[in-house]
């Protein structure tokens, strides 16, 4: 194990083609294909006999949008016009239970939706505290077990439903536990999020839930439409629906149910500084020479295995400044989505219902 001074920064960037928004390249997250069903009686849970009635639901835009994208709006748009209640500007966890707190009264809080823009590699765009770090299942320990986060107080019963319309968050256990204990008092409340990703502002739907599939590649050395799609379709070979080739170059639901591809980007940065070392600053020749140091660092490669996307998927440079020595990868992501359509009847996306079990878990 090296003993030099590492600083490394993740972060992962969305590149939108026509919307807003967008498991891996590692066959553990490949997903089984799922029959979706309507369900007629979809009901997670009823209320029993109980004196204690819940608020009304409200909804958190825990994000903005940036540049052309609409994902905020289009959402922050759909809830208003079903009546609920919309609540902008906050933009942590802290500032969410903060809110909460401040706004309580003696009835429990009922559904609590929290809207942000997130997707299984990038994880969620929400911060742990003010000015925080993004959440992940470590640092929203960190802010609960030092005490940074605040407490919810006792404003929640057994029928709240904390809601989280984030992609991509239902795959992450840890998080989830962890979210569901952010929010426990002498209650621990129900946690709910849906396997596939969520859509605002459709073509043909305001909200709509969508199947995700994945294929990677360095990023500035495509390999072409034909050879992603074969290496989509090797990786996915359960569905037989998509035309790959198709799904790939369309960047938009033409006709309901139609599969689409959204792209995006995961940066990689670590620096290291030999400033205070014995250790001689390595000197590249190659991008192989770089694959093969960081193979050599097990820290480096837990690191890149929490993204479960090989080494060779990413584009990979060395640079220097002074005694620090600068890695950088970029990897570029293709998600075909294909949208959940009604398997009976008249053409038309199936709609997101929360106490629907085959749409929503509950955790």
């Amino acid at each position: 194990m090296r003993t030099i001074l590492k600083k490394s920064v993740f972060a992962a960037s969305l590149i939108a083609l026509s919307s807003p928004f967008i498991s891996c390249d590692n066959n553990k997250t490949n997903k089984v294909k799922k029959e979706v069903v309507i369900a007629t009686n979809t009901s997670v849970e009823k209320k029993e006999n109980s004196k204690t009635t819940s608020r009304n639901p409200i909804v958190f835009i825990a994000g903005f949008d940036k540049g052309n994208e609409t994902f905020y709006s289009n959402a922050r748009t759909y809830f208003q016009e079903k009546g609920l209640k919309v609540i902008d500007g906050q933009y942590s966890l802290e500032e969410i239970i903060l809110w909460m707190n401040e706004n309580a009264n003696r009835i429990p809080y009922g559904e609590v939706h929290i809207v942000n823009q997130s997707n299984p590699y990038k994880g969620m765009n929400l911060e742990t505290i003010v000015r925080g770090d993004d959440i992940t299942s470590k640092t929203l320990k960190e802010s609960i077990n030092n005490g940074a986060l605040p407490t919810l107080k006792n404003i929640i019963d057994t029928n709240t439903k904390i809601v989280f319309h984030a992609s991509g968050l239902i795959e992450n256990k840890e998080l989830l536990k962890t979210l569901k204990e952010a929010f426990s008092t002498e209650i621990v409340p129900n946690v709910i999020a849906s396997p596939y990703h969520t859509i605002f502002g459709g073509k043909f739907s305001d909200h709509y839930l969508a199947e995700p599939y994945y294929v990677f590649y360095p990023t500035s050395k495509s390999p072409g439409k034909t050879d992603l799609s074969k290496e989509i379709a090797r990786k996915y070979p359960e569905e037989k629906e998509i035309n790959w080739y198709e799904a790939l170059n369309n960047n938009e639901e033409r006709y309901i149910g139609e599969a689409y591809t959204e792209q995006f980007s995961i940066p990689v940065k670590w620096e290291f500084d030999y400033h205070h070392t014995d250790n001689e600053m390595p000197i590249f020749t190659s991008e192989k020479e770089i694959i093969e140091w960081i193979k050599l660092d097990e820290e480096l490669i837990a690191e890149i295995n929490q993204y479960n996307i090989p080494l060779d998927k990413f584009r990979w440079r060395a640079s220097s400044k002074n005694s620090t020595l600068i890695i950088k990868g970029r990897t570029t992501g293709l998600c075909v989505l294909k949208p959940l359509v009604r398997p009976y009847g008249e053409l038309q996306h199936i709609k997101p219902n929360t106490n629907n079990k085959r749409l929503y878990a509950l955790k």
